[in-house]
C-alpha cells in the first residue's frame, strides 16, 4: 500500500474518539448542514476537534459513523468541501490540504480493502477520468487552527529570462533556498514543478518558485518540492516574492513571451553567463523586456569559472548593449545596492555580479527583491483575470489560474468568463481560491492564484478568456487599432501579414493592415490587427507582441472596436 493510502487507514483505523481529533462525515450539504443551528453545532464540534488535535483536526469525508467507505460522487464532495470550508471558517480554522481516493461502490460498504489508488503515480490526490460511474471518492480534509492568509499588496512577481544553460533556474533555486549549487546546476532541481504536481490543481503553477522576506531576513525553503514549504513562506513572511520562469531555448521564444506578457510582472531579472556573454537570445529576451517597460535587472552568472579579466570584458559588452537601445547601465558594484534601488526604471538597467556556486552577489540580489517597491497597478477598480491556464479537477471541477489583473475576487463571488467563440460571456461563481498551496478567501491585483469555478465545464474555458464580475458589461472585440515597432524583420511588412499575437494571456493569429500599406524593420507606425479565429477582450493601452518566424516585434493598442461579425461556423 503506498504512503498517501496508508494516511486513510491509519485515520479510519484511529477511528471517532471523544476527544480525539478525527472526524468522519459521509457528506455535508447547505440545505441540511447549514440551517436551523446546525451551523454552530456542528462548527463547535470543529473547533473541539481542531483544540484536541493541538491546532490540527483530521475530517475523513465520504465514511460512513463507523468507519465504512460509503464514497459520495465528485460533485457531492465538491458541496462537502464548500460546506466544510464555510464552518472551519465560523470556528476561526481552514482547511489546510485535501487528499482524495477512488472507491467501488459496490464493495466500499463492507471492504475497506477496496480503496484504490486510481491515481497516476506522479498523480498523487488525484482521481482518474476513467473511475467511471461506479466509482465514488473519499478523502482527508486537514483542518488547521486560525483564519485563512490575508493577503497584501507587496507580492513582487519576477520575470527571468536568458539564454539556455547560463544559469537562469540555478541562480533562482539558491535564491529562494540559501543553498550553493555544487556546480551541476543542482539547484535547478528544486524548480522542476510541472503542472501534475499541483496539488488538487488550484496552486497556479505560474509562479515556479517563490521566497519571502519578514522584516529585512529572508524566508527561504527548505524544499521546494514540498507543498507544504510554500504555504510556509506564504503563512510567515510579510513581503513575497515570486518568479515566472521562462524558456531559454531560441525554439521556444514563443513561451518565453507568453511567460513576461501574460502575467502581471513588476521586474525583469535577465541572467548573461560570464563565461559566454551575451547572445542573440539575450538581446531578443532583453528587447522584449524592455519594450514591455519592465524595470530590468542583469545578474551576471557563473562568476566563479572566469577570470576578473573576463568578468569585466562581458560586462562592457553588456553595457554596450543597453546604450544601443536607449539604457543606462548602473553596475552595481561600482555604484553601491542603494543606488540601484533608486535609479532602476525604464531607462536604468543595474548589472549584478553573481554565483550560485559561491554566493557571490546573492545577497545584493535579496537586498534589492527585498526593497523594490511593488510596481503600480491598473487604476480600474473592477476584478479582472485573464485566464493562463485550466484544470478539470476531480471533487473540485473546472479551476483557471492567471494574475489578478485589477481589483480583488474573493471565495463565493458571482463573476463572467469569457469570451466564447460567439462572443458571448457565461457565468460562474467562485468556489475557491488558491495561492502558493494556501487557501486565501481574497486575492487583489498582482497575485497568482488558482480559482475553482462553479457553473462551467474545465472544457470551455481556454487560455485568453478572461474573469470579470457579474455586474460587468464587457465588448469583446475582432480588431484593434495599434501602433507597433517591428523589432526585426527580413523584408517589409505589407497588408496581410499573419503573426502570432501575444497580447495578456492570448496567443493568437492575427492579420496586419499597415496604415501605410507596409512597415519596414526599425519602423514604428500604425496597423490594423484583426484576429483570424475568435474575439477577445481588449482594451486601449494594452501592450504586445508579436511574432512570426524571425520577425518580432510590440506593440500598443490604441482603439478598440466592437464584435464586428460572428466567428466562422466551425470554430
Amino acid at each position: 500500500m503506498s504512503a498517501d493510502r496508508s494516511v486513510l487507514r491509519q485515520a479510519i483505523e484511529r477511528g471517532e474518539r471523544d476527544g480525539g481529533a478525527i472526524e468522519f462525515k459521509e457528506r455535508l450539504n447547505r440545505e441540511v448542514h447549514l440551517v436551523d443551528g446546525r451551523k454552530e453545532s456542528l462548527a463547535a464540534q470543529l473547533r473541539h476537534r481542531v483544540l484536541s488535535g493541538d491546532g490540527e483536526a483530521t475530517y475523513v469525508i465520504g465514511v460512513t459513523d463507523d468507519g465504512g467507505l460509503a464514497g459520495i460522487a465528485p460533485e457531492c464532495f465538491s458541496e462537502t468541501m464548500d460546506v466544510l470550508s464555510l464552518l472551519a471558517e465560523e470556528a476561526d480554522a481552514h482547511i489546510h490540504d485535501v487528499d482524495t481516493w477512488g472507491v467501488s461502490r459496490d464493495d466500499a460498504m463492507d471492504d475497506r480493502r477496496s480503496i484504490e489508488e486510481t491515481a497516476a503515480p506522479d498523480e498523487p490526490g488525484r482521481v482518474a477520468h476513467e473511475n467511471g460511474a461506479d466509482r465514488g471518492l473519499v478523502g482527508i480534509a486537514t483542518i488547521r487552527e486560525g483564519a485563512v492568509l490575508e493577503t497584501d499588496d507587496t507580492h513582487v512577481v519576477i520575470g527571468t529570462a536568458g539564454h539556455v544553460d547560463h544559469g537562469k533556474s540555478t541562480l533562482v533555486g539558491s535564491l529562494v533556498t540559501g543553498q550553493a549549487d555544487d556546480g551541476q546546476g543542482g539547484t535547478r532541481g528544486f524548480l522542476d514543478v510541472q503542472p501534475h504536481e499541483i496539488e488538487r490543481g488550484l496552486s497556479a503553477d505560474l509562479s515556479y518558485a517563490v521566497y519571502g522576506f519578514e522584516d529585512e531576513d529572508p524566508v527561504r525553503m527548505d524544499n521546494p518540492h514540498r507543498k507544504q514549504d510554500r504555504a510556509r513562506i506564504v503563512e510567515e513572511a510579510d513581503r513575497l516574492v515570486s518568479f515566472v520562469d521562462t524558456v531559454g531555448h531560441e525554439p521556444w521564444l514563443r513561451t518565453t513571451i507568453r511567460g513576461l506578457v501574460g502575467q502581471r510582472i513588476d521586474y525583469g531579472l535577465l541572467v548573461v553567463a560570464a563565461d559566454d556573454g551575451p547572445t542573440r537570445t539575450t538581446r531578443e529576451h532583453l528587447g522584449i523586456l524592455l519594450a514591455m517597460e519592465l524595470p530590468t535587472i542583469v545578474a551576471v552568472t557563473k562568476t566563479d569559472l572566469v577570470s576578473e579579466d573576463r568578468i569585466e570584458e562581458v560586462t562592457r559588452e553588456i553595457e554596450s548593449l543597453l546604450r544601443d537601445v536607449d539604457r543606462t547601465p548602473l553596475p552595481v558594484d561600482r555604484h553601491g545596492v542603494e543606488a540601484a534601488i533608486d535609479e532602476i526604471g525604464e531607462s536604468v538597467v543595474p548589472i549584478v555580479e553573481t554565483s550560485a556556486v559561491t554566493g557571490a552577489g546573492l545577497e545584493t540580489l535579496d537586498t534589492l527583491f527585498g526593497s523594490l517597491p511593488k510596481r503600480s497597478l491598473p487604476d480600474r477598480e473592477e476584478f479582472r483575470m485573464y485566464i493562463d491556464r485550466t484544470y478539470d479537477v476531480k471533487g473540485v471541477g473546472a479551476v483557471a489560474s492567471g494574475t489578478v489583473n485589477s481589483g480583488a475576487v474573493e471565495t463565493g463571488d458571482e463573476l463572467l468568463v469569457g469570451p466564447m467563440n460567439d462572443g458571448s460571456f457565461r457565468e460562474v461563481d467562485v468556489r475557491s481560491i488558491e495561492m502558493h498551496y494556501h487557501r486565501v478567501d481574497r486575492a487583489t491585483a498582482g497575485r497568482i492564484v488558482g480559482i475553482a469555478l462553479k457553473g462551467i465545464p474545465e472544457s470551455a474555458l481556454e487560455r485568453g478568456m478572461v474573469l470579470l464580475p457579474r455586474t460587468a458589461d464587457p465588448d469583446p472585440v475582432r480588431e484593434f487599432e495599434a501602433e507597433v515597432m517591428v523589432l526585426n524583420h527580413p523584408t517589409r511588412i505589407r497588408s496581410g501579414y499573419e503573426p502570432v499575437v501575444h497580447l495578456e494571456t492570448a496567443s493568437e493569429a492575427a492579420e496586419f493592415t499597415p496604415e501605410d500599406g507596409r512597415l519596414l524593420p526599425g519602423d514604428t507606425g500604425r496597423t490594423r490587427v484583426r484576429f483570424k479565429f475568435r474575439p477577445y477582450l481588449v482594451e486601449e493601452g494594452q501592450r504586445f507582441v508579436f511574432r512570426e518566424g524571425s520577425s518580432k516585434g510590440v506593440g500598443t493598442v490604441t482603439g478598440v472596436d466592437g464584435l464586428s461579425d460572428p466567428p466562422p461556423a466551425d470554430d
